[in-house]
């Protein structure tokens, strides 16, 4: 009787709750005891006397008193910790409950249950990876119980979205901090089976066609949280960071749980100090499989699953690399990168036409930049690209290198206008990769040519304070492969020939005003960012779609600038044995940019979306757009004179009569036998003595550091529509507008 009475008075303590309009007082004990008053309710019996519509009621209608209601719980206890960290910690112990989200390891009796405090939940990671051999049995109960737990911990984690962006990297998120402490128990086996359920995770399985729409994957949206959890917790700005561990350079078992030193991030030390070459194959297998799943093609239409997260996998990639610098040196010490490379580009000519995919855009390029810094990435584009997948380029046959220039040209000839800040990066890469290309394709050759002609008319060289540098970055391409690659180059050289009047007309580039302002008038009605005549685009390769614009009406999520090219890599010259020297920035004469280096505005960096960026959006094709700058003589001539020609005006010199002698003497008009004399030609002796190699590697900084906290939460925003946790309520670290 007495357990029926304290059930009836604890439900009328709810009803009581529930209906109340006004605020009850926290001082009002006489009211509030009654939850708690008699312990006999057990917790099977709080859920069936509290429906949760009642408490999304109380929610709606009375919040103040569900929040005091939640604080007397807490306070009841002496030495109760903050509630927001009592929370925390109950989720995790949540996430390693035997028979609610991991297998138990005992008979269930109810005198043996095992004590969700006392179990070593090392024992209990979820899958067989990285720190553990044994792959639990598939518990479709438990994957539905771990994603709304790790929903709950995201929707915790969220208050970076209600704050505005800021530069300011002691801005720690207190709720992730917490969580990725000492104070998590759980936190070793939680990091370990988040990593291992992403990367274990193949969409396809046994390849069975249509499995997908006969059978529930209640594992996939569980890998979706647990990437979305993991990119969260591993939001740290390296850049502020000395510590030693982070570089991947600390030794011992593949994550040993003690206290580490480096960042007080658990999560960010864990993953800087896993070293085992198997546990490197198996993360990078597992993203690169993922990434690839949108391009498998199969002949039945819609007969595979395709994932949707992977933009969450990019930044995950992204943090690994940058992390742990003994991950990035195993990705580019074999082919294997590759795999990934391929998927990115496919994603850049996909979106480059669509504005609601601008940060997808940006991701792929910093993760190209970040690779592109070292010299194995060069060398391992030599691969030849046999793989076809279906993509809106020119059909062409050669290697890895030539597809990335393909795929870079037509973002920046036919891609949305918002990319036109990225367009130095673009070319960083490709100067950074150029040392080490072999043969490029005709098509390539072409294209980079084209681009050279494109950004070299007077009125693009006038019309804005930076464009000149898209100039001096091809101009090292070619002077890289020519003093270089000569060798295998035969097609580079021929394009290079066959454009020649590009180069003078470059050399000869008029400084005076009445110059100036006749080049600028130049420009057409209604420019385009660049003219797309003569770039021998061709046939696409078959089964491929063109690029298509945003839907009307999606959303998206704004971002915000991200530091100029200069701000964003830091120069390093490549000594004869292949080591890298930094060089101060005071000390680089050898920079392109000429002296000293013109800081970009936020505006004019990268964009974004920014709202104060607005303005500067249309700066490709106008003159000014504060109209405070006008080009002048002395600045044309300021960068002019440091224009690198010199090797090719020389090769110009060397090889041109030589070829049109062939011409004449053999009346020759078959490209292929000009190519065949190149081939075989020389110009050891005849060139300036090579320059030394320049690269432009990319270094942790606290502006990119904000525009990836502010990417990744637009990201998982956008990606959390069931339920909608986030919508309509007062997000500050983006916009959410529609298209």
């Amino acid at each position: 009787m007495g357990s029926a009475d304290s059930k009836l008075n604890f439900r009328k303590a709810v009803i009581q709750l529930t209906t109340k309009t006004q605020p009850v007082e926290a001082t009002d004990n006489a009211f509030w005891d009654q939850f708690w008053a008699d312990t006999a309710t057990s917790v099977q019996d709080v859920f069936a006397l509290v429906p949760a519509a009642e408490i999304r009621a109380v929610r709606e209608e009375s919040p103040s008193n569900l929040a005091t209601l939640c604080y007397k719980g807490d306070e009841d206890d002496e030495n109760a910790r903050p509630l927001a960290e009592s929370l925390l910690l109950a989720v995790t112990d949540l996430l390693f409950c035997p028979d609610f989200t991991v297998q138990s390891h005992r008979r269930s009796t109810v005198d043996t249950a095992e004590d969700i405090h006392s179990i070593d939940s090392c024992e209990y990671i979820w899958e067989a990876g990285v720190g553990f051999a044994h792959s639990p049995q598939p518990n479709y109960i438990h994957d539905l119980n771990r994603t709304e737990l790790l929903k709950l911990l995201l929707t915790c984690f969220s208050e970076a979205m209600y704050l505005p962006p800021s530069s300011d990297s002691s801005n720690t998120n207190p709720w992730v901090q917490f969580f990725c402490s000492t104070e998590n128990r759980h936190a070793l086996p939680l990091f370990t089976s988040l990593l291992n359920v992403v990367c274990a995770y193949d969409p396809v399985g046994y390849g069975i066609p249509y499995n997908h729409l006969l059978f529930s994957d209640y594992r996939e949206p569980l890998v979706e949280e647990a990437a979305q959890v993991l990119i969260v917790t591993l939001d740290y700005d390296s850049s502020t960071s000395s510590s030693p561990t982070v570089d991947g350079t600390t030794t011992g078992t593949a994550m040993d749980d003690v206290d580490p030193p480096g960042p007080d991030n658990l999560f960010v030390n864990y993953l800087s100090r896993i070293h085992r070459e198997e546990d490197f194959q198996f993360i990078l297998k597992g993203v690169a499989r993922l990434l690839s799943n949108p391009l498998v093609q199969t002949y039945l239409p819609n007969s595979a699953k395709k994932i949707q997260f992977h933009q969450e996998l990019l930044v995950l990639f992204w943090k690994l690399c940058d992390f742990n610098k003994k991950f990035l040196f195993f990705v580019l010490k074999s082919s294997d990168v590759l795999d990934i490379l391929v998927p990115i580009l496919y994603f850049l000519n996909d979106a480059r036409a669509d504005q609601s995919r601008v940060g997808l855009m940006h991701i792929g390029v910093f993760i190209l930049l970040l690779l592109s810094g070292e010299r194995n990435f060069g060398v391992r584009l030599n691969k030849p690209y046999s793989v076809r997948v279906p993509m809106d380029i020119p059909v062409f046959t050669g290697t890895h290198a030539d597809l990335l220039i393909i795929v870079f040209h037509k973002i920046i000839t036919s891609g949305h206008q918002r990319l036109q800040p990225l367009f130095d990066c673009l070319l960083t890469i490709v100067v950074n990769v150029s040392p080490y290309l072999k043969s490029l394709s005709m098509v390539a050759a072409n294209k980079l040519l084209h681009l050279l002609e494109a950004f070299s008319t007077t009125w693009f060289l006038f019309s804005a304070v930076q464009n000149h540098h898209l100039v001096f970055f091809l101009l090292e391409v070619f002077n890289n492969i020519i003093q270089y690659q000569f060798d295998g180059n035969s097609n580079l050289v021929y394009a290079v020939i066959r454009k020649r009047n590009v180069f003078h007309q470059l050399a000869n580039l008029p400084t005076d005003s009445q110059s100036i302002q006749k080049g600028l008038q130049r420009k057409k009605k209604t420019p385009e960012p660049i003219s797309r005549t003569n770039s021998q685009d061709g046939v696409s390769m078959e089964g491929s779609r063109p690029a298509a614009p945003a839907e009307p009406g999606t959303l998206k999520t704004s971002l915000v600038a991200t530091p100029g090219i200069d701000k964003l890599t830091e120069k390093s010259q490549v000594s004869e044995d292949g080591t890298m020297r930094s060089l101060e920035p005071e000390a680089s004469q050898l920079s392109p940019e000429g002296n000293p280096p013109v800081a970009l505005s936020d505006g004019e960096s990268w964009s974004g979306e920014a709202s104060h960026s607005r303005r500067d959006r249309r700066r490709l094709s106008s003159a000014s757009s504060s109209g405070q700058w006008t080009p002048t003589p002395d600045w044309v001539m300021s960068w002019k004179s440091k224009l690198p020609l010199q090797t090719i005006m020389r090769l110009l010199q060397v090889l041109v009569p030589q070829v049109e002698k062939i011409c004449i003497d053999k009346g020759l008009t078959d490209e292929s036998e000009i190519l065949k004399f190149l081939q075989h030609g020389t110009l050891v002796g005849l060139l300036p003595v090579p320059h030394p190699i320049l690269i432009r590697k990319y270094q942790a900084n606290s502006g990119t550091a904000m525009w990836f906290r502010t990417y990744m939460w637009g990201v998982i925003y956008l990606r959390n529509v069931d339920p909608p946790i986030w919508y309509d309520t007062d997000v500050k670290l983006f916009e959410i507008q529609r298209v």
